[in-house]
């Protein structure tokens, strides 16, 4: 199920993507990004409808996708 990002509040959509960009696994090159730069970046992805916030009923489990991931999704 994807959440459109602008009903979540300021704070619950920035928890969200926190918590996206601090994961296990997360990595972002060579170059040390600081927090608030992946949060930004991640907000602008999520503005231009280039990732989505989606939610599994089944785990209970919120993450962010990319829309390229999605589509592919669909069809496989």
């Amino acid at each position: 199920m994807i959440i459109p990002f602008e009903k979540l509040s300021k704070e619950a959509l920035n928890r969200v993507i926190e918590e996206f960009v601090t994961r296990d696994g997360t990595d972002y090159g060579i170059v040390e990004i600081d927090l608030e730069q992946k949060i930004g970046s991640v907000l602008r992805q999520l503005e231009k409808g280039e990732a989505f916030i989606v939610y599994d009923e089944i785990t209970m489990t919120t993450n962010i996708v990319l829309k390229d991931e999605i589509t592919k999704a669909k069809y496989d």
